[in-house]
């Protein structure tokens, strides 16, 4: 009993403390990441550099798909079918994999920048409008739309260079 009267004493207290903070703001990091010109200009510039191996792509099933027609309507030299279409879908699967390998390493690698971003423009904020904190607008559960920064987070992050 003793221990729970503690543990409510404590968690009054830290609510007390943030009664005398200077201030908070929140930040919908989800409207942030679909305004991000960084994260669009990053997507297309994805797009673009695996599109010729998606083409491929597109190539190879094709040719599998008129192997497989190949060998149902024609009996014969089913074994150079069969091995002309092994070929394929090994071709097939050496490139997608490449172009998955791509595509994970393109996003971890935009998504550790664009953090760094996000985190530099929060802490821009909080100084310039001297809060004690940002918080993600889906952690808190209620907030006056007065501290919502989305808006400046935005512009600070889009502005990042």
């Amino acid at each position: 009993m003793k221990k729970m009267t503690y543990a409510l004493l404590g968690l009054s207290l830290s609510l007390t403390g943030f009664a005398h903070a200077a201030g908070y703001g929140v930040v919908d990091l989800e409207k942030v990441v679909e305004s991000s010109s960084y994260l669009k200009q990053q997507n297309a510039s994805l797009e673009q550099s695996v599109k010729p191996q998606t083409a491929k792509l597109e190539q190879i099933t094709k040719e599998i798909e008129a192997l497989k027609q190949k060998a149902q309507t024609q009996g014969a030299n089913v074994q150079q079918i069969n091995t002309q279409y092994q070929a394929k879908v090994t071709e097939f699967q050496t490139i997608q994999q490449g172009v998955q390998t791509k595509v994970q390493a393109t996003i971890q690698a935009t998504n550790t920048v664009f953090e760094t971003r996000v985190k530099q423009a929060a802490e821009q904020l909080r100084q310039e409008s001297s809060l004690d904190f940002v918080l993600n607008k889906n952690a808190a559960i209620a907030f006056d739309s007065k501290y919502d920064l989305t808006a400046k987070m935005i512009q600070k992050v889009n502005a990042i260079k």
